[in-house]
């Protein structure tokens, strides 16, 4: 990996985990994205395939939403919050990594290869957390969604159902098909 790559991603965390830490609290960093971005940064410092593997397994396609809603004004609700004057200005540009995300993995991925134990790590790892983020945030935060799909919590299914939905769902519609389709495009790890 390049040095500047690694000056550029290393440089951007340690700028930007004080800032939401402060502005958001430590449970901000429970959010899958962020987490990403963790182990996006430790793939290009480290030079191992598998935090790009779980990385990109666990948000390629969640990031490819968001940066779709963020060029469309937020009209889809995940980037929504980019365009509130509310919300400070440096905030807005430091979640610009979202938009970073996906190409950096996919390079990541063709340099380093694709780790195939990616799926079963991220869904691992995303079983043991969605139920933390349960435990450690309120309906309000409602971080990675643990308490409905958007911002607002959802009133349909009694909490803890649709708690255990969304621990299905995500490996099922999400991570295993973004699986197979990496296994396609990229080849195992070295």
């Amino acid at each position: 990996m390049p040095l500047w790559l690694k000056l550029i991603y290393g440089g951007f965390v340690v700028g930007l985990v004080p800032v939401y830490w402060w502005h958001y609290g430590p449970q901000n960093f429970l959010w899958l994205s962020d987490l990403a971005l963790f182990a996006t940064t430790a793939a290009i410092i480290t030079e191992r395939a598998w935090p790009a593997g779980m990385a990109a397994v666990g948000v390629l396609a969640l990031e490819l939403t968001w940066t779709a809603d963020f060029v469309s004004g937020g009209q889809i609700g995940l980037a929504s919050y980019m365009f509130d004057p509310a919300t400070p200005v440096y905030l807005r540009g430091l979640s610009l990594f979202h938009l970073a995300i996906p190409p950096t993995l996919l390079w990541l991925l063709h340099c380093l290869g694709y780790d195939r134990r990616s799926f079963i790590r991220q869904t691992m790892l995303t079983l043991l957390l969605l139920p933390a983020t349960w435990l450690l945030t309120t309906p309000e935060q409602n971080i990675n969604w643990v308490y409905g799909p958007g911002a607002e919590p959802q009133r349909v299914l009694p909490p803890f159902l649709y708690l255990a939905l969304e621990m299905a769902v995500l490996p099922a519609l999400v991570f295993w098909p973004t699986h197979m389709i990496l296994k396609r495009l990229f080849a195992a790890r070295r």
